[in-house]
This record gives C-alpha cells, structure tokens and sequence, in this order.
C-alpha cells in the first residue's frame, strides 16, 4: 500500500471494489494529465447506504456520510484507471449533487463530506474547487451523487 491508502487505512476504510455503472458509461477516463470519474453514487457492496430527499427521508448527516462513500468511490474509479494513487498530484474539482427537499438549502454542508475525505486522504493536494447543487431527483433515489476530477504526475501508459 502507498501513503494515500495507508492515510484511508488510518481512518478506518480502504478503497472499494470498483462500483459498476448503472448505465451506458465507463467509471473514470484518463485523458493526458487528468481522470474524470463518472458521478459515483452512495454505494457500499452494491446496495445504496441509503436513498430519499436530504431534508425529507434522509438527514444532512446522513447526506454527508453518503458523499463520504460516494468520494471513496470516485477514488476507487481513479485507482482502476492509474493504478497507483499515490501519482494523484491534484484533486482539481468534485461536483456533489444532492437530491434535496424543495427548502434544503445544505448543500455545500453536505458535500463536505466529500470534501473533508479528500482532503484527509490526499493533503494539501486534496484542496479542490467544487460545486454543490440541490437537484430534484438522483438515480436509484440515493441522495447524493459526487464525481471528481483529479491530476496526475505520471505520463498516460501511451506515452510512458
């Protein structure tokens, strides 16, 4: 393990099987220097943590546990495509949606946990841009969706 999963380790989790997509799409997709990942959805062993409107069925806590899983996920999807996590130089951008209530407006609340993850996990280089966005509905009615762009320090294999 490298010092990324090692800082996971510490904090008790460790990188996931890869979730499998739930449509038409690939989990992440390395193009030069930066992974996109796919919006990865609340998933721990292929079943929602949980599902409903933040501000309705499901708390802002419990919102903010599933941006955790969802962040842990979209590092799963980084580590399939560059293998080792420790060449993330960067997490650039996380883009959190969440399924909210018609009066949430704890959105950015909730995408900290996304954001808190990534920051404990990578350091300094897990400070990021981000967006956080009240939508009406997510697939599989989870309520939170997050997806991450990071840089890496290492050349794509086609031209190592």
């Amino acid at each position: 393990m490298g010092a990324v999963e090692d800082r996971l380790a510490e904090l008790g989790l460790s990188v996931p099987d890869v979730a499998k997509p739930v449509a038409s799409y690939v989990p992440a997709v390395r193009t030069g220097s930066y992974v996109y990942t796919a919006g990865q959805v609340p998933l721990r062993d292929g079943d929602p943590v949980a599902t409903g409107k933040v501000g309705a069925e499901v708390s802002p806590e419990e919102a903010s546990a599933c941006a955790q899983q969802c962040a842990l996920n979209a590092i799963a999807a980084v580590k399939a495509e560059i293998g080792d996590l420790d060449v993330v130089k960067r997490v650039v951008k996380v883009v959190c949606f969440v399924a909210s209530a018609p009066d949430f407006t704890g959105q950015p609340q909730v995408a900290n946990g996304a954001s808190d993850l990534l920051g404990k996990v990578f350091g300094d280089a897990g400070a990021h841009a981000r967006s956080a966005v009240g939508v009406a509905v997510l697939p599989l009615d989870v309520p939170v969706e997050v997806e991450i762009i990071v840089e890496v320090s290492t050349p794509p294999d086609d031209q190592a």
